[in-house]
């Protein structure tokens, strides 16, 4: 093979973009399933090192991949959604031992501080905390301001959301962000539209599958990590087994929720018509 059809298959490669929550000793009810427990973080970035695989930033892959620019040759992403506060506390260490780096999508409303809306769902991060990851090498990416289900949303009031996070994150670090990620996954051609049009360059969903260049940067998939993810089903997540079987409950349960939501969806317009 030649080092240019090399390059093309490397760029071809799927790519596993793990999704993390919170990562909690003791979390609440309302984050537990999606928390993973600081020992487990641990194993886990261990056992990225152990398979030879290259964290990189969700702005670095969607750069390679619109350029054709190089990747390593195993890359895998580390992110994180929300912004709860053992990112900082109980991630962030493990992280810098291992000089990982990784992206944290925050839903600005939900961070302590001036721009708090009361709406986290357990001990949120601070702006300070947040700065501090971000001089740690963490990628600050956008999550909306109020987490809301985005192709639920009127075009202003998503604008909005949209806008109003990029500026928030940009003002109190000093960087504009670049990458998003769909609070619940959700969202549609309107929706990645709006997206683009607020200023970011890619944006992760969820689908729980490998992603893939052909996906376009505005649709990319990732596949969840749960405090039930055990050592084997994680190895598994890294090396693309078994995805489908692994997650097969959660395709069948959205599957029947995004029949509800487009119902709901055809009832608004309805009703909004006949105003």
């Amino acid at each position: 093979m030649t080092a240019a059809a090399a390059r093309g298959a490397a760029a071809e490669a799927p790519v596993p973009i793990l999704m993390y929550h919170s990562v909690a000793t003791a979390p609440n009810d309302a984050t537990r399933a999606l928390s993973v427990a600081p020992e487990a973080f641990a194993e886990q970035l261990a056992l990225i090192g152990e398979l030879d695989l290259t964290p990189v930033s969700t702005a670095e892959l969607a750069a390679s991949w619109r350029s054709g620019g190089p990747l390593p040759e195993r890359p895998v992403l580390i992110t994180f959604d929300d912004g709860y506060e053992g990112v900082h506390r109980h991630a962030l260490p493990v992280l810098a031992e291992h000089g990982y780096p990784a992206t944290l999508f925050v839903s600005t409303g939900w961070i302590r501080g001036a721009h708090d809306t009361g709406g986290g769902l357990d001990t949120m991060l601070d702006w300070h905390q947040v700065r501090e990851l971000a001089d740690a090498g963490c990628e600050i990416g956008g999550h909306s301001h109020t987490h809301p289900e985005l192709d639920q949303l009127d075009d202003d009031r998503l604008r909005e959301e949209l806008v109003r996070c990029k500026e928030i994150v940009t003002d109190e670090t000093g960087t504009e962000p670049t990458s998003f990620a769909y609070p619940y996954g959700y969202s549609s051609r309107r929706v990645r539209t709006a997206v683009r049009a607020a200023g970011f360059t890619q944006a992760l969903a969820v689908e729980n599958g490998l992603a893939r260049r052909r996906q376009g940067p505005y649709a990319l998939h990732r596949v969840t990590v749960r405090r039930s993810t055990d050592t084997e089903e994680f190895t598994r997540l890294l090396e693309g087994r078994a995805i489908t079987r692994t997650f097969a409950k959660d395709r069948a349960l959205t599957k029947g929720y995004a029949v509800l939501r487009r119902a709901r969806q055809v009832r608004r317009k309805a009703s909004r018509s006949r105003v």
